[in-house]
């Protein structure tokens, strides 16, 4: 049976990804920016160096990566209250998966005794905002680090290898690729993966949101994420090695 006879509801075959586009320098001050789109899901995700370090880490020589994210009141369908008072509990939980999935590309050492600071903003929400957010946040570090790079202030770079991430899911028994939110909303099986480029995992996070599913179900979804990183990490690469080009699609 082709793979054009049981077409997603926007079109796409069952291992499509959404169109992608990185815009780099999308924003003046920041030492990296980028507009990651998936879709309709829009994320802004700017790289800040600072010269310190966490107390926890003054004084040994190493640097550190973090990140925060948050959604606009209008990124979605009715406006939700901005975060005031801190990041809610799914905010935390987001930019901790940002931080750490940054964090495993990075030699600390090789960065010395500085902080990149990842802020990932969603401006318009699709389903797979943290996926989105990882991959364009890589491809707006690597272009501040750069900055460190060309000027001399670090010998080399201290990224080892891309790492992108793509949610992946049983939707009418099916296994898909890279959820919107009508698929996200009713999915059987939701599962976000982040891979590096080397296609070793940094993290699984998978529910089974009816049925419990096996594992030849689950190795099934893995390929099929490792499928999909893949592309995503092709255009990271192209994006960082391009000198005066800022858009960039999938």
């Amino acid at each position: 049976m082709s793979a054009t006879m049981h077409l997603r509801h926007d079109g796409r075959r069952p291992d499509q990804l959404r169109p992608v586009t990185i815009t780099r320098d999308y924003l003046r001050h920041p030492e990296g920016s980028v507009l990651v789109e998936f879709g309709d899901t829009k994320v802004i995700c700017t790289a800040s160096l600072e010269d310190k370090v966490p107390p926890f880490l003054k004084g040994q020589g190493k640097g550190w990566v973090t990140a925060e994210y948050a959604m606009l009141p209008r990124s979605t369908n009715t406006r939700s209250s901005r975060e005031r008072n801190g990041p809610g509990g799914r905010s935390q939980e987001i930019q901790r998966l940002v931080g750490r999935s940054l964090r495993s590309v990075v030699e600390m050492a090789k960065l010395g005794e500085r902080t990149v600071w990842l802020d990932c903003d969603v401006i318009q929400a699709d389903g797979g905002t943290r996926t989105a957010a990882i991959t364009g946040a890589f491809v707006a570090m690597a272009d501040a680090i750069g900055r460190l790079t060309k000027t001399g202030a670090l010998p080399g770079s201290p990224i080892r290898d891309c790492v992108a991430a793509i949610s992946v899911g049983m939707v009418g028994n099916r296994p898909v690729l890279d959820l919107n939110y009508v698929e996200d909303s009713t999915a059987e099986v939701d599962m976000n993966v982040v891979m590096t480029g080397a296609g070793a995992f940094v993290e699984v996070q998978g529910t089974a949101e009816q049925t419990p599913f096996p594992k030849a179900r689950l190795d099934e979804l893995l390929a099929l994420a490792g499928d999909g990183i893949a592309g995503l990490v092709g255009l990271q690469r192209r994006a960082i090695a391009a000198r005066d080009e800022k858009h960039f699609t999938l």
